[in-house]
């Protein structure tokens, strides 16, 4: 199944076979997306801040490039739960299933980080590289991928949230008004923190929340390996509650989870102003963009709701 979906990846990206491509996302397109967002320009991209506006206005226009529609009546919406005016990004695209359609998954990230630091050496700029523009340029790869192949028969939220370094204000936001809208969300999938990859480790990724449902295993049974597993540090950090995911499945009841690959013990930089995009490995982001297109891929396209919270 796995070389089955490489094949049409391949196929579709105009390779004739799986043999002359190891990669889907773009490497280019990686680089400059994290370049951008971590530039000294963005200033930290603090919410409610003048440079924020640059962010997002680069973020709108690769939905827009790709013929991504809004999700809202426009592509920002306002958090209400922040003092000063701060946005989510959010585009859709719609499924191609008439009845699954109606079902949704969300993948997002937030593209906030803290701004302005201590000055140290001449630098108070903490670019959040790391944090979280990786997670945030692998969203806006996956944009790319399904607004090419539109060959998703849910329906898929892409989700660039604002504050969440302020307490998770716009993953809270969209979880809370998609769950008064009666949203039929199926699941929700976050990327945070995959600059870097894990020492010592025998998986690529660790997810979050892993024995909440179903859908690390189910990643692993996709790819025929284990790429998605876990780490003790998760646990002791609580980090299921302190990532994007967390309003959805406290919200909505969903599975919902992060994958990551910052270990504490790989990266020296959390909010730090040496978290730069220098220190950032790109192969290592692409082989964790590529993964998850082709584990989401088939989890989108599933013809039942195969991703099921513990005790369901």
């Amino acid at each position: 199944m796995r070389k089955f979906f490489i094949t049409l990846a391949c196929s579709f990206f105009g390779f004739s076979n799986a043999q002359e491509v190891k990669t889907i996302s773009s490497l280019e397109g990686i680089e400059k997306t994290l370049k951008f967002l971590t530039a000294d320009e963005r200033k930290g991209r603090e919410p409610g801040t003048p440079e924020m506006e640059q962010a997002m206005a680069y973020l709108e226009q690769i939905f827009i490039d790709y013929q991504v529609k809004p999700y809202y009546s426009s592509y920002r919406d306002r958090i209400g739960n922040y003092d000063k005016p701060s946005f989510n990004i959010v585009g859709v695209i719609e499924g191609i299933d008439p009845v699954l359609k109606n079902e949704i998954v969300v993948i997002g990230a937030h593209y906030d980080h803290i701004g302005m630091s201590s000055l140290l050496n001449g630098d108070a700029i903490a670019n959040g590289a790391n944090d979280n523009a990786v997670g945030t340029t692998a969203v806006t790869e996956l944009v790319k991928y399904f607004a090419k192949a539109k060959n998703n028969k849910r329906t898929i939220v892409f989700a660039l949230f604002t504050a969440e370094e302020k307490g998770l204000l716009g993953s809270y936001h969209m979880a809370e008004q998609m769950q008064k809208a009666h949203k039929d969300i199926y699941f929700m999938f976050n990327f945070e923190m995959i600059g870097v990859p894990m020492k010592n480790k025998e998986m690529l990724v660790y997810m979050t929340g892993i024995t909440k449902s179903n859908m690390a295993k189910k990643m692993n049974d996709y790819a025929g390996e284990k790429w998605v597993g876990y780490i003790p540090v998760e646990s002791h950090y609580q980090l299921f509650k302190h990532s994007d995911n967390y309003p959805f499945y406290k919200t909505c009841n969903i599975p919902a989870h992060t994958i990551s690959t910052f270990d504490f013990e790989n990266y020296e930089f959390y909010h730090h102003v040496d978290d730069e995009y220098e220190k950032m490995d790109i192969k290592h982001m692409q082989q964790v963009i590529d993964k998850s297109i082709l584990a989401l891929e088939q989890m989108i396209n599933a013809p039942t709701k195969e991703i099921q919270l513990d005790g369901k």
